[in-house]
């Protein structure tokens, strides 16, 4: 699965830390999640997007997906 979480975590101005503060997780889960080495729970996605005020599809997308 890949993300937009780190692109989008900058252009919304977030640290790590603060993103991970908003939705309440710690900032390593954040840089695993950036980095493709956790996937999140259908939850914790959801929450990413909704801090974003973004859709499912414009923040994760399987490989081969609409977005490589």
């Amino acid at each position: 699965m890949n993300n937009r979480v780190r692109e989008l975590r900058a252009r919304y101005g977030y640290s790590q830390e603060a993103l991970a503060n908003a939705i309440g997780v710690t900032r390593q889960t954040v840089a695993a999640i950036e980095k493709g080495n956790y996937i999140p729970s259908l939850l914790l996605a959801l929450k990413i997007c909704d801090e974003f005020q973004l859709k499912m599809e414009d923040v994760f997308w399987l490989e081969g997906g609409k977005h490589e």
